[in-house]
């Protein structure tokens, strides 16, 4: 249900990024523990509970999300592991230093974006309200801004530039607790946002892509699932602000954006629809003691437990709650979402089969009785623990109500998954009241020597693609090379190499893209890895069909390449063992070099060279 690729000039369309990207450096941004992640062997130390708590940012307000969230009263628990967090990650110790190797990069990142970089920065705390930092806020520095890259032939403004605080990483995720990892928290990373007049989801998927390339280039900014992440923030005319967040699969973000459009397009018809129709959002009722020994499953498993059944009716929304907004997704789901903040799985409503929960033609009759719900209205049912239900109720009450009065509300939303690349309400988008100073933390003078170094280092396209033409030899090969997000993983693994080097290229560009296809995550093997692989290849031990075997088998497990050679019968023949296997075929095929090849291949495919077999035929 993706909107049209064209008309978005009409639809009033605005879109913007932000693209956050983690840095490649030894230390955290304001402490000395290590920026890299811990192995499996790594075990956590202590364990860390706190709340969400909602205070006043530097204008004296407290924003509209931190509120939302500290309604739900979710306890975030934090894992810590010793020599990758510290006292500093969990607000027991105020920050050190900012680092300085961070800084440069930073820096030179600006330089590369024409930006401009005050005299003077200042770290800033910028609230944080899902609980990924056990301090509720997150250091952020502005580094540029008013800068700008070419994309085609636009020239698409950055706005601004920051380095900030990387958050944790969650675990597990249930409407009462969430459990996050603080490896990753305080590891440095760079936020950079455009302006809001990206013209198309395909402009917008272009952006990305050059700002990432921009960020590879510098060759010091992590990689792996999670390092780079690109937030959407879109609208139309009549619609509101959506910021979608943590895109991380470059090759559907068009697609996310289509159906946010999509989606905003049809609130709005939706909110038109209700207005000539009387529309009125009743009251919660409580229903425990009407559907007590009801057969409805999830109200029966409910009562069962010591719970309650809410439900408020909706006039003139008959039908209304199973209209589609997206693939897979409906007003009602619309409503769920919000419902599940609450901490109940979400709700059931009259525009369902509620039959087929097992409720009977009565208690529906009942229910529509007691809400005082007519032919054309609807209902909706919620049942859970009375305190999840109470705050579940409300927010389904006021998203309801928000679809008669506003339409479209101004969100924050996370992707449901993969295709129908379709996004799910995470909390109300935040405002400007979440940014203050960090009073421990002194402001940094910039000096012009670290102008001139920013300067020096800066990325540049036209002098990197030249350099590699002379090194591939194809333009063209050179440049998906350069736009692709395995970029840099080349440099680390050519550096160094000799004529192998177009093998490297093909291979990350096409075999691993085949790979990740069929499933394999290829791009967790590691730089070094990967580099023993093209290695071994060089010197002759395996063939291009090993290298490919080779990294089916390290995306399932890290492990030694040579005992994965053996242990696989990877090695390659060669020489008097090759041509003793050509005799051998020669004399069961006639001299027919087809039929030899086909015979060799087919029992060696593995471990024989295509073009050293074609060779020793000739």
């Amino acid at each position: 249900m993706a909107s049209s690729k064209t008309g978005y000039k009409e639809k009033g369309f605005m879109c913007g990024l932000e693209i956050h990207q983690r840095l490649a450096t030894s230390k955290k941004l304001f402490c000395s523990c290590t920026a890299t992640l811990p192995n499996d062997s790594e075990t956590n130390e202590i364990t860390v509970k706190r709340y969400q708590k909602a205070v006043a940012g530097e204008l004296g307000l407290v924003d509209r999300a931190a509120k939302f969230e500290e309604e739900k009263k979710r306890e975030f628990i934090y894992k810590v592991n010793e020599g990758h967090a510290c006292l500093v990650d969990l607000d027991e110790e105020p920050p050190h230093e900012m680092n300085a190797e961070a800084l440069g990069i930073a820096l030179s990142v600006a330089s590369g974006m024409q930006m401009k970089v005050p005299g003077e920065i200042q770290p800033m705390r910028k609230q944080v309200v899902d609980g990924s930092n056990p301090s509720g806020f997150q250091r952020t520095t502005k580094i540029g801004m008013d800068g700008f890259i070419e994309v085609g032939k636009s020239r698409i403004a950055i706005t601004s530039m920051f380095l900030e605080e990387e958050s944790a990483g969650i675990e597990t995720n249930s409407p009462g607790e969430i459990v996050y990892d603080t490896s990753r928290i305080g590891i440095p990373l760079i936020e950079i946002d455009t302006d809001p007049y990206i013209t198309s989801p395909e402009e917008a998927k272009e952006v990305a892509l050059k700002i990432g390339t921009i960020l590879r280039l510098t060759g010091r900014v992590q990689r792996g699932i999670g390092s780079i992440r690109q937030d959407v923030n879109v609208s139309i005319k009549g619609g509101a602000r959506v910021e979608i967040k943590g895109l991380q699969d470059l090759d559907s973000l068009d697609k996310y954006i289509e159906n946010e459009v999509a989606r905003q397009e049809r609130l709005i018809a939706i909110k038109k629809e209700l207005a000539g129709k009387g529309t009125d959002i009743g009251q919660p009722v409580d229903l425990t003691n009407m559907l007590k020994g009801t057969n409805a499953r999830v109200i029966a498993k409910a009562l069962g437990s010591g719970g309650v059944v809410f439900g408020f009716a909706l006039k003139g929304f008959k039908g209304i709650l199973g209209a589609e907004v997206n693939p897979d997704r409906r007003l009602g789901s619309e409503i769920s979402d919000y419902a599940k903040m609450g901490g109940v799985n979400g709700i059931m409503h009259s525009d369902e089969n509620l039959e087929g929960y097992g409720f009977s033609k009565g208690e529906l009759d009942k229910v529509r009785k007691e809400l005082k719900a007519g032919n054309n209205d609807a209902f909706v049912l919620i049942s859970g623990k009375k305190s999840a239900a109470e705050l579940a109720i409300k927010f389904a009450v006021d998203r309801a109500k928000a679809a008669v009065d506003v339409g479209v509300l101004p969100e924050t939303r996370g992707a449901i998954g993969n295709e129908p690349f379709t996004t799910r309400f995470l909390r109300p988008l935040p405002g400007r009241s979440r940014m203050y100073p960090e009073t421990d933390a002194s402001p940094i003078r910039i000096t012009g020597e670290m102008l001139g170094s920013a300067a020096a280092n800066a990325p540049d396209m036209e002098r990197t693609r030249a350099r590699l033409i002379r090194e591939l030899g194809s333009a063209n090969l050179v440049d998906r090379l350069v736009l692709s997000p395995r970029f840099q993983l080349y440099n680390e693994v050519a550096a160094g190499a000799g004529q192998e080097k177009v093998f490297i290229a093909n291979t990350l560009l096409q075999k691993f893209t085949e790979l990740k296809r069929s499933g394999l995550s290829v791009d967790s093997i590691s730089a070094s890895r990967l580099a023993e692989v093209f290695n071994t290849y060089s010197s002759g031990k395996i063939t291009k069909t090993g290298v490919e075997e080779l990294l089916k088998s390290l995306s399932v497990a890290d492990g030694s390449v040579a005992t994965i050679v053996k242990e696989k019968g990877l090695e390659r023949i060669t020489g008097a063992r090759l041509r003793e296997i050509v005799e051998q075929a020669k004399g069961a095929h006639e001299k027919n070099k087809a039929a030899i090849i086909t015979d060799v291949m087919s029992r060696h495919r593995l471990n024989v060279d295509g073009e050293e077999l074609n060779s020793m035929l000739k």
